[in-house]
């Protein structure tokens, strides 16, 4: 990928002011542990070892690298799909999503539901450009960090239990999904990341 798709779309931001994050949106979270450390598992490319064994296979024929998870790593992927279950009244929906060694990348869906589609000021919609209703008081409890930091608790209390120093890193990064596009590019980005990963800017190499 990249490093201008990178700088377009790979952005920390702090929570933008004129943006409610309860609202009806696609939203892209990259979320790393403390210290960027790699507790999630290993990123396995056994290229080197497949064409020793079987020299007469190219490189281009073998499988591309893939993310194996470790225990803690499991928890993360089983609390994220876990989500939407978790919280129905918010009408959430779960797009592509990545575990990595040290960070994890998905996209979240808020849809229309009892809290942004109250009275209040007419927004234009981030996907497709349509204006619709949203509640400018919308519960801090019902938007995206709340989710967030829902996800982050219940990983933690479970990692804890198998590795006692685990720990989040306290803010994640978030990206709002503006048109289909953007939402194409950013799911192919997230898929390819353990393709990538010895380029990823999370990238540290194993002892």
């Amino acid at each position: 990928m990249s490093d201008k798709y990178k700088n377009k779309y790979r952005i920390q931001s702090t929570r933008l002011q004129h943006w409610d994050y309860g609202w009806n949106a696609a939203y892209f979270v990259t979320i790393c542990t403390k210290g960027r450390v790699c507790y999630f598992g290993d990123v396995i490319d056994n290229v080197e070892t497949r064409c020793i064994a079987s020299p007469q296979r190219s490189i281009a024929s073998l499988p591309e690298p893939t993310m194996q998870l470790s225990e803690i790593g499991k928890i993360v992927e089983t609390e994220w799909l876990k989500t939407p279950e978790l919280r129905p009244d918010m009408n959430l929906e779960l797009g592509i999503y990545q575990v990595m060694p040290n960070h994890f990348h998905g996209i979240i869906i808020i849809g229309e539901n009892e809290y942004n589609r109250e009275r209040g000021t007419e927004r234009r919609d981030a996907m497709h450009g349509v204006s619709t209703p949203a509640n400018k008081f919308a519960p801090q409890s019902k938007n995206l960090g709340s989710i967030i930091r829902g996800f982050k608790s219940s990983v933690t209390t479970q990692a804890r239990e198998i590795h006692a120093d685990f720990a989040w890193q306290s803010r994640f990064h978030d990206h709002i999904i503006r048109d289909d596009d953007s939402f194409h590019n950013i799911s192919e980005y997230i898929a390819n990341n353990p393709l990538n990963w010895v380029r990823d800017e999370y990238y540290i190499k194993r002892p």
